[in-house]
């Protein structure tokens, strides 16, 4: 499968989240601005998923634009990933359904969990492709967003379980507002990869002599 086949599939499948995800958004019963207000809850949950779909169509693009090698592992990994999140919409409508319930919040929570895994699991397993020396992993690096973004999500399923679901709310938007910090790294790696792919790999290309120059 080529590069831009993937991409053009996760694109839809991402496309058609958010799409589910305005829909479960209903008007409000009552005419007046009030009305809205009461509604507040369902609004702010679904700009916090439109912000995380937003995220992970962002950093996806970046990561396939500085990839090279699309294999079975990756297509594997790259549907895990495309799993998790197209469960957002439901965990989004029923966290605001209830408004932040312990057990709806647990739900939203694991399930930015699982997508946040299941990201790192499609960067390992690109890097596997790749190798450790090529300019994708050196990108990648130690992944500290991710590994922080995890343990996040972990405290906000902890403390919604034992302390106050509003609470493991507030820890699953601080994942957001880290990775709406622009992270330059895929972006140089996105160059060094297009610039090695204009370099002649044949030694005629090269203009080397060969072996009889």
């Amino acid at each position: 499968m080529s590069k831009g086949r993937l991409e053009a599939f996760s694109d839809g499948v991402l496309a058609i989240v958010i799409t589910i995800m305005v829909l479960g958004l209903s008007p409000p019963p009552s005419a007046a601005f009030s009305a809205l207000f009461h509604e507040w809850r369902r609004f702010a949950i679904y700009a916090l998923s439109f912000t995380y779909v937003g995220i992970y169509w962002n950093n996806h693009h970046h990561t396939f634009q500085a990839t090279r090698v699309i294999d079975s592992r990756v297509l594997w990994a790259n549907l895990h990933l495309l799993f998790w999140l197209s469960l957002v919409p439901f965990s989004s409508d029923w966290m605001g359904e209830h408004h932040f319930d312990r057990a709806p919040t647990i739900v939203y929570a694991f399930n930015m969990l699982a997508c946040a895994i299941a990201y790192t699991i499609m960067l390992l397993t690109l890097i596997g492709s790749h190798g450790r020396d090529s300019h994708l992993a050196r990108a990648i690096g130690n992944d500290r967003k991710g590994k922080l973004s995890v343990a996040l999500y972990v405290g906000a399923i902890l403390c919604a379980w034992l302390v106050t679901p509003l609470l493991g709310f507030a820890l699953t938007v601080v994942p957001a507002l880290i990775w709406l910090v622009p992270d330059r790294r895929m972006e140089r790696a996105m160059r060094l990869a297009a610039e090695d792919a204009r370099l002649p790999r044949h030694p005629l290309e090269r203009g080397d002599p060969g072996i009889g120059g």
